[in-house]
């Protein structure tokens, strides 16, 4: 049985996550700045009859709760196996749409969020000489995703920083992934720049997405590839196949990637 947290777990991909972890006997810790939403997963999932959960209230903004939250989580249970640094928001518009507090809310919770994460799990694990940290990217972080760059500039970044980081941990018994998902059907892509001055992708932008890609994959099917891939040490875990493919094309040929990418903005823009 491993001890798990899971940040962003309310919702959407945290919440898959969370849900497979239990459903194969793991007791995970959901955690979410929306308390209430985490608290009815944790409820939820105690009645699967397997493993344990229960919830925990945390803005993964503020460092010091997060290192508060983790402390607490190895104090109680003796130990942390598993970090799923995964809460995220969505930005997105054209870069001249773009405020600096848009890429100010994307650097904050993309970014700094699984920084303090890896800040607080990583010593831990470092001390109990055990442990996988495993970060949520994006496919945004290996290809050039346009009209939304706060986003895919902070999703590179998670990128460098884990494959980094899992090259200083692989000698001490610390393991770290990145999971790297195409476009997946959560509330994310619903609520793109929540509190922020509107651009041309705000609010609902499952329709507009769907011109540059139409498939969308489950949060439920990215939970199951997570967990195989972080049962194999996978160092990028890229899902669904399509996304693989185009992570291919973005290597052979970075400068038709852009291309294609030019492609979907043209098609945004022109509203077809």
């Amino acid at each position: 049985m491993s001890i798990a947290i899971v940040t962003g777990g309310a919702s959407g991909i945290g919440r898959a996550i969370a849900t497979a972890l239990v459903a194969r006997g793991d007791t995970v810790v959901v955690t979410d700045i929306n308390a209430e939403g985490a608290e009815k997963v944790a409820d939820k999932l105690n009645t699967l009859g397997k493993g344990k959960a229960t919830s925990a209230h945390l803005d993964v903004t503020d460092a010091g709760a997060v290192a508060d939250l983790y402390k607490g989580v190895r104090t109680d249970h003796g130990h942390i196996d598993l970090v799923f640094n995964n809460a995220g928001i969505g930005i997105g518009g054209l870069a001249e749409e773009l405020t600096l507090d848009h890429w100010d809310r994307a650097i904050d919770i993309n970014l700094k969020g699984v920084v303090h994460g890896v800040h607080a799990a990583y010593p831990i694990m470092l001390e109990q000489g055990h442990g996988h940290i495993v970060n949520t990217a994006s496919l945004a972080g290996l290809v050039p995703m346009p009209i939304g760059i706060p986003y895919t500039a902070t999703k590179h970044a998670v990128v460098g920083l884990s494959l980094g980081l899992r090259a200083e941990a692989a000698g001490r018994g610390v393991k770290v992934s990145v999971v790297c998902p195409s476009f997946v059907d959560t509330p994310l892509l619903h609520n793109i720049n929540p509190g922020l001055p509107e651009t041309t992708l705000s609010g609902d932008a499952t329709a507009d997405i769907s011109k540059a890609s139409p498939r969308f994959y489950t949060a439920e099917k990215l939970a199951v590839d997570i967990l195989r891939g972080v049962d194999k040490n996978q160092a990028l875990i890229v899902a669904p196949a399509h996304a693989r493919a185009a992570w291919r094309g973005v290597r052979l040929n970075p400068g038709a990637a852009v291309r294609v990418a030019q492609m979907a903005v043209n098609r945004i823009r022109s509203g077809k």
